[in-house]
This record gives C-alpha cells, structure tokens and sequence, in this order.
C-alpha cells in the first residue's frame, strides 16, 4: 500500500465535510455538523499559523487526516482520525510516525510531541507505544461521549531526545514517598 501525507488547503471545505460526516468517530468528543466545519475552516482552525492539517492518502483514496496543533508551542498535540474501512491495516502507525519525524525535523523548537485518546481506544494505545512515546497521564472520568458515557483520557508523549536515540523514558510514576508518620488516607 502506498501512503502520502498532502497538506489540507481551505479550499478543500467541502472535501473536509464529507470526510468529517462519513464516519462516526467513535473516539472522538463532540458531533460534527457541516456549518461547525466550515467556519472552523474559514477561522483557520485546520490552516494556519498554529494548525496544520494532513490528508492521510492510501493508494489515492482520502483514508485518513492528521491535525497539528499548538505549533508555535514546544510541546504540539496531534489528532488522528483513520477512516473506519481503512483501520486495522497499520495506517495510524504510519501516519504517527510520519507526524513526529514531520514537527521533529521541520519544527526545531519542538521539545515533545503529546496525544490523548480515551482508555478504551486499545488500538491507539498500541499505536503509541509502538510508535515510541511513554504514557504520561491517566485522568479518571475526563472525557465525556454523546451518550453521557464517561471515559477515562490517558495521555502520551515522546521528548525529542528519545526520538533521536531510539529510547524511551518512562515517567517515574512512583516518586511520591509518603512521609514518615503519614498514613495513605486509607481507614483499616
């Protein structure tokens, strides 16, 4: 299969608001509607400054877009959406791989890249890890769906100098050391 990344230009509205409407999105917040999509677009949200938006194409076919975020900031976030007849083929690997060596090598002041996805989304997950980053964040009951269901987010990032190396630096998820004489809070 062959991939390719083409940068979304504000002209592709249309383009965008079908590819947007098409799928459900099952792990992404809020419902889109055409007239939020186009002013989005003409606000600059996916083209600008700060944004930049990616047609994920496989073999020629819109499979899949990647939204950059806070690029003005040492620490981007990315969204990822894969089209549902294009999952499970490896496209959100690629598509992470590519967007970290793109805001690494084009965006020298880049110090770490970060993504969140809700804690049910195990194919993300795996994409992370195998992808190099190191999970940095679990927040109980923080994202909301439609349904009134409430998910835990979990949150991922990669630094530039693991990304360099090949490595990667897991958070010491254990450095609080209760102090002597304090108890955990927890009644026996």
């Amino acid at each position: 299969m062959r991939i390719e990344f083409s940068r979304f230009t504000p002209d592709e509205a249309d383009a965008l608001v079908e590819f947007l409407l098409s799928d459900p999105w099952p792990f992404h917040a809020g419902v889109q509607q055409e007239e939020a999509i186009r002013r989005r677009v003409a606000d600059g949200v996916y083209d600008d400054e700060e944004n930049r938006t990616f047609w994920l194409l496989a073999d020629g076919e819109r499979a899949g877009l990647v939204r950059l975020m806070d690029l003005t900031e040492p620490t981007p976030m990315f969204d990822l959406r894969i089209r549902s007849e294009w999952r499970g083929r490896g496209l959100g690997t690629a598509a992470v791989r590519w967007l970290t060596s793109h805001l690494f090598e084009e965006y020298p002041e880049v110090t770490r890249i970060e993504g969140n996805t809700r804690q049910d989304n195990r194919a993300m997950r795996a994409v992370f890890r195998r992808c190099g980053y190191a999970k940095e964040s679990h927040y109980r009951d923080a994202w909301p769906s439609p349904d009134g269901t409430v998910y835990d987010s979990v949150g991922y990032a990669i630094l530039r100098r693991d990304w360099l190396t090949g490595t990667v630096t897991v958070p010491d998820w254990n450095d609080e050391a209760e102090p002597a004489g304090q108890s955990s809070g927890k009644e026996k």
